[in-house]
């Protein structure tokens, strides 16, 4: 089995060569290419990788290399952990919107906008190459923002599923608090990636019984500080939602308190210097604690598993992907692409059935999925007009002055990653 990771050079890469390792028997892994333009950085993690592999006596090969087509070839999978521009796109993603009163995020609102136009054209030339490759390869996409990503590979006809941390970080975390195995607890996880709640924590299945409300009950405190939401909030709504909730719940509150300190992106920044330092180390052999505070806790599980599914018979019957619709939510068009627990085999991910949402969430679904809507086609046509009606119709966006200014700073700090600008 042959699996490529383009942007193998992310320091998020040795979390995932750690879970690659510890489920060997899960994922049978004969040779791993990493892909990445940055040689530098290339050479730094793949060496930590291979030491990785050497620790846990992985008999898989790892090869480095700054040519897609290379690295592709003859791939079964192909994971995307992209992020075009770097860091210092992502610095701009979360600064600029505040100019206008408005959350500055990687994944959502205007910058959300921009990450989307910047990333779709470049994945979907990453995913052409890979089907020219082999046809029947998966691609397993975790760039984000997951949604639009995965909707634009879908709707170009390439085999893809997404995939996001979120729901497996609930699981991990419900399963501490009950104090049982994760494999237990199964999720009723509803929405859009980053715009999802936990209708309903189940132990044994998909139909054991619901052990939310004793969840919220005994853990309410610790729950909603995690969220950084009020107790009063997550009690009255009764569910737990995803903490990207909390820029629609709490917008402006978090607007003031995103203007009072530095971006995620310049401590992210901060913190990759310091990694790529420690894994130049040739004595270093297993991921750093420290990467624990960089993000995408458990994403190398979940890849393991979600991997494990689409090329054999490894991984869990039930997972939560991203996904087309088709009917799982009847509000929406079946070519929406939802997050979801579904069934996941060698033919893909087939949603199971969710019951009559809310309006509520339903609501903000629907909204959210016209914005997407509207999204791709300006990352797939571009255009200052198609920029501005995605800006315009984000709810947490919504007024016709603040999508005019930041169409104007949105298209100046990303001109260079914008062929029609």
């Amino acid at each position: 089995m042959k699996l490529a990771v383009v942007g193998g050079g992310s320091t998020y890469t040795p979390e995932l060569i750690d879970g690659f390792a510890r489920l060997r028997d899960t994922l049978p892994i004969e040779e791993l290419v990493l892909v990445d333009p940055a040689a530098d950085r290339l050479d730094l993690v793949g060496g930590l990788a291979r030491r990785i592999f050497a620790k846990q006596d992985h008999a898989g090969r790892i090869t480095t290399t700054t040519d897609i087509d290379a690295g592709v070839a003859d791939a079964d999978a192909v994971l995307l952990q992209l992020r075009v521009g770097g860091q210092a796109a992502r610095n701009q993603d979360e600064t600029w919107p505040l100019e206008c009163g408005c959350v500055g995020q990687e994944t959502t609102g205007a910058g959300g906008l921009a990450k989307a136009l910047r990333t779709v054209p470049v994945v979907l030339d990453i995913a052409e190459r890979v089907r020219r490759a082999n046809p029947d390869a998966w691609i397993i996409d975790f760039t984000n923002p997951v949604g639009i990503v995965t909707r634009a590979l879908l709707q170009a006809g390439h085999k893809a599923v997404g995939l996001c941390n979120v729901a497996i970080g609930f699981q991990r975390k419900f399963a501490r608090l009950l104090d049982v195995n994760p494999s237990e607890v199964h999720l009723d996880h509803v929405g859009l990636n980053h715009l999802t709640w936990e209708l309903g924590v189940r132990l044994g299945g998909p139909d054991g019984e619901n052990v939310l409300p004793k969840l919220l009950a005994e853990h309410g405190d610790a729950i909603a500080d995690d969220l950084h939401m009020p107790r009063q909030v997550v009690d009255r709504l009764g569910v737990v939602p995803s903490y990207y909730l909390r820029y629609f719940y709490s917008h402006d509150e978090v607007v003031r308190e995103l203007g009072t300190k530095p971006s995620r992106a310049a401590e992210v920044a901060a913190m990759e210097k310091e990694l790529l330092a420690m894994y130049g180390d040739p004595t270093l052999d297993t991921k750093p604690e420290l990467l624990a505070k960089r993000g995408g806790a458990f994403y190398s599980e979940a890849a393991v598993d979600l991997a494990a599914s689409l090329l054999g018979d490894g991984g869990s019957p039930v997972q939560v992907v991203n996904t087309y619709n088709n009917g799982t939510l009847p509000f929406l068009p079946d070519d929406a692409v939802i997050e979801v627990q579904a069934r996941v085999g060698r033919d893909g991910a087939t949603p199971l059935a969710v019951p009559a949402l809310d309006p509520l969430y339903a609501g903000l679904i629907a909204n959210v999925t016209a914005y997407e809507d509207l999204a791709l086609e300006a990352a797939l046509r571009g255009g200052r007009d198609r920029v501005f009606k995605a800006l315009l119709a984000h709810p947490l966006i919504g007024q016709y002055d603040y999508a005019e200014g930041l169409t104007d700073r949105l298209i100046a700090h990303n001109r260079e990653h914008l062929s029609w600008a």
